[in-house]
């Protein structure tokens, strides 16, 4: 692996047809070759640009995307879509494959494949969405956590539309080559994306009114509306209007001399039809829901109604004199992807900062509106939105479900999952953390080991260690008033050197992002924003300390999750912590790459994206080609969130032609299609959706014990993201103990005996979380909560039964 060109340095580039104020195509070909490095022959001297260099190519690409200016695929206008970048990555860029030869020396042969042999990506996350679903209509999960996972598939599917979809329909429009890996044409899948979201919003709202609303009401939770309050009630809420949402309302009304309002994306408003007596003119009117105010007003401590119901009874004191005909409640969503021109930013920092404002004004993508509505105010919203109507979905109200967090949120122990304390024994506690890991590696499996107590004790002791002498971390994620923050801080103020690398283009923190990486600097810490047109996802702490006897020893975290102590209670990830010299070294080399001018390639224990990592999980895969073909046990097992990478997917099916046994346990998107007669019959696919995010990323390799024996942990999913636009990691696990306790996880979730959903061939999972009885499987979260403090864990089921027992639980609701 060359770590040298982990940055990007160039690839075909798509014509694009000059507009006024834009430099000229002299000046474009000279800030290109600047851009991307070409003028010294390598990317990274690409990363160090002037000021005019960067405006004249920012100039030079700017785009941005108008439907009404694409002409035979080139597009005109002012701001920027990405079209270089977005071309490269969408024609199948990555560069990071074996040879065709070198597989050849491994397996022998490469067997042919089925055009049709991957599934649909956007199908494939909305499968994801409905195992969310499935589980908020379970009546046998804790009714609270019912109503949590309903606020979790609403900002999922918003989530979806404002990337997934909103980038599907931007490209389209721009005429820019759109992935179509499964066969499909990009029209079939769009539309097939719209109808299946559709079906499943139905889904959602249905299971909100049929069954939420009234388990809750059971419970003594009562979600109204306004004609369901009493007359004291509405009296109340009449006054808290007056006093505290009237002030803040801004009704908008359109006419002549008032054209339409801009409709910010996923805002909540109300679309109001008021008839002027004197005149007979009749005038449409927006009233936009106060984001800042209580998705759900309580009426008293248990009973809550919709905030747009409240505004929506005093529409009268908003239009006095004018008669109010009609109102309906609508939501836009609207694309959300950053327009960052990594290739060309000088400071990305202020580019941020400027695009965070600018983003709310791209183009819609869906309209959500009430069952309610009339035609008439309908046709107004889709004329001037400018929206498909294929993207327009009519659902019962209240809409914006995602506000159903705060009743989640509610201190009702009883309706929710048993609490639990992780176990903080991980590190003993009675010893220093460089004393333990002096001695022996720590495998830590959050959320049933403390974040506290493990990872974030190595930084809080190495900041508070006088031998300490530096500090490198990297930070994709963390939480306001973060202790591994505050150390980071305490550790330069008290003079020791600590660098920290800060991904701030992190979607949904960058705002965040942008304010640790300023309050680290002012600390004095060395703050790097790593490589231009590269996302910093890897997870990996260094620290340097010197010992009694002089010298250095390094002690390092690498870890499949973020440093956030409040996502680490919910999201199940596996960090290693380590004195390993061979780790440090690497792990040192790498800080380096991502700092400096590092060219080191030869990792000992690390695989590195976006070099070396597709690469390198391809010839372990074809390594058990190999040895199945020599007749030696073989074996694949993969946890992880997504896999939708073509080459890793065919490498998995002619492992399986070949006969390897797979196993993989994938969270959400899986375009590999198991259990196809000759392409994939050794292949089973799993996935568990529960009470915590299945979040670690696990690569295993060979029988185990007394074979081929390798496995890997880290920050990397099976994705093009992952594997060509971000600096990823995994590590190679080598305690015996470690392996054994990864291995028999999969192997856990993978039994029959334990609840997980199963993919067939044709896309659907199916869920399987009942006996023939009737009776619940394993629990596999539950199992892990219940005998955390058993390492490794156990790969036996019947074990695991017996010791959680084989009764029904209590229905919750």
């Amino acid at each position: 692996m060359d770590s040298g060109q982990a940055a990007p340095s160039g690839g075909s580039r798509k014509h694009v047809r000059r507009s006024a104020g834009t430099a000229s195509d002299k000046e474009r070909a000279e800030a290109r070759k600047v851009a991307v490095g070409e003028t010294h022959g390598s990317a990274q001297n690409g990363r160090r640009r002037s000021a005019s260099q960067a405006h004249a190519t920012a100039d030079a690409d700017r785009l941005q995307f108008d439907a009404g200016t694409v002409e035979g695929g080139t597009v005109d206008g002012a701001g920027r879509d990405g079209l270089d970048r977005a071309a490269e990555v969408l024609s199948g860029a990555g560069h990071d494959k074996p040879t065709t030869e070198a597989r050849l020396s491994l397996v022998g042969q490469l067997p042919e494949l089925p055009a049709d042999r991957y599934l649909d990506r956007e199908e494939s996350w909305l499968r994801f969405a409905q195992r969310v679903l499935e589980l908020a209509e379970d009546p046998d999960v804790p009714l609270l956590e019912r109503v949590r996972f309903e606020s979790i598939f609403a900002s999922a599917l918003d989530e979806f539309f404002m990337v997934r979809v909103a980038g599907r329909i931007r490209r389209m429009a721009t005429g820019l080559p759109v992935e179509s890996v499964s066969g499909k044409a990009p029209d079939q899948i769009l539309e097939n994306t719209l109808d299946m979201a559709r079906d499943l919003a139905d889904r959602h709202a249905r299971c909100f009114a049929d069954g939420l609303v009234p388990a809750l009401a059971e419970s003594g939770i009562e979600i109204l509306r306004w004609k369901e309050l009493l007359p004291k009630e509405q009296a109340r809420l009449s006054q808290l209007f007056k006093e505290r949402i009237y002030p803040v309302l801004t009704p908008l009304a359109v006419d002549p001399a008032h054209p339409f309002p801009f409709i910010s994306g996923l805002s909540l408003s109300l679309a109001v039809m008021v008839a002027d007596p004197t005149s007979g003119l009749t005038l449409f009117a927006r009233v936009k829901v106060p984001p800042l105010l209580p998705r759900f007003l309580t009426v008293s401590p248990s009973r809550f109604v919709p905030l747009e119901d409240v505004i929506a009874a005093h529409l009268t004191d908003l239009f006095a004199g004018l008669e109010v005909i009609e109102h309906h409640a609508f939501r836009v969503t609207r694309i959300r992807d950053l327009e960052i021109d990594e290739d060309v930013t000088e400071n990305l920092l202020q580019s941020l900062e400027r695009e965070l404002m600018r983003r709310r004004f791209e183009p819609a993508v869906r309209l959500e509106v009430e069952q309610s509505i009339s035609t008439e105010v309908l046709d107004k919203l889709v004329t001037e939105l400018g929206i498909d109507h294929r993207a327009v979905y009519r659902l019962p109200g209240p809409l914006d479900l995602s506000g159903l967090s705060a009743i989640a949120d509610l201190d009702l122990r009883r309706l929710k999952y048993p609490m639990f304390v992780p176990a903080e024994g991980a590190l003993p506690g009675d010893r220093s953390v460089f004393s333990t890991l002096s001695d022996r590696d720590v495998l830590v499996h959050l959320p049933y080991d403390s974040f506290t107590a493990s990872v974030q004790r190595l930084v809080v002791s190495a900041a508070a260690d006088p031998r300490v002498l530096a500090i490198k971390h990297t930070l994709y994620r963390t939480s306001s008033g973060s202790e591994i923050v505050d150390a980071l801080i305490n550790a330069a103020e008290a003079g020791k050197q600590v660098v920290v690398v800060v991904e701030i283009k992190a979607r949904g923190d960058e705002e965040a992002n942008i304010a640790w990486a300023r309050k680290l600097e002012e600390a004095g810490c060395h703050v790097v924003y790593g490589f231009v047109g590269l996302k910093t996802h890897c997870k990996m702490v260094l620290v340097v300390r010197e010992e009694a006897d002089g010298s250095l020893r390094r002690f390092c975290h690498i870890g499949t999750g973020n440093y956030h102590p409040k996502t680490a209670r919910l999201y199940e990830d596996y960090g290693l912590l380590t004195a390993d010299p061979q780790v440090g070294e690497d792990i040192t080399d790498l800080f380096n790459h991502l700092t400096g001018y590092s060219l080191r390639s030869d990792y000992q224990r690390l695989l590195v994206a976006p070099a070396g990592l597709r690469s390198g999980l391809i010839k372990r895969i074809d390594e058990q080609v190999r040895l199945v073909r020599d007749g030696l046990p073989a074996r694949i097992q993969i946890k992880c969130n997504a896999i939708i990478d073509e080459a890793i997917i065919d490498a998995l099916y002619q492992a399986s032609i070949a006969g390897v046994p797979i196993d993989l346990w994938i969270r959400g998107i899986c375009s590999l299609r198991p259990g196809v007669p000759g392409l994939s019959d050794t292949i089973q696919v799993r996935s568990i959706v529960g009470r915590f995010l299945e979040h670690s990323r696990i690569y295993a390799f060979g029988a185990g014990a007394g074979g081929s024996d390798e496995v890997w942990i880290g920050s990397a999913d099976l994705m093009h993201r992952n594997l060509d636009r971000r600096v990823e990691l995994l590590v190679r696990v080598t305690d015996p103990g470690h392996k054994a306790e990864l291995r028999n996880l999969i192997d856990l979730a993978m039994d029959p005996g334990v609840a997980s959903w199963w993919l067939g061939p044709d896309g659907i999972w199916t869920r399987h979380h009942l006996d023939e009885t009737g009776a619940p499987l394993i629990d596999l979260q539950e199992y892990l909560i219940t005998h955390r403090q058993s390492r490794p864990v156990e790969a036996d089921v019947s074990a695991a039964k017996s010791r959680l027992g084989s009764r029904r639980p209590e229905r919750h609701g």
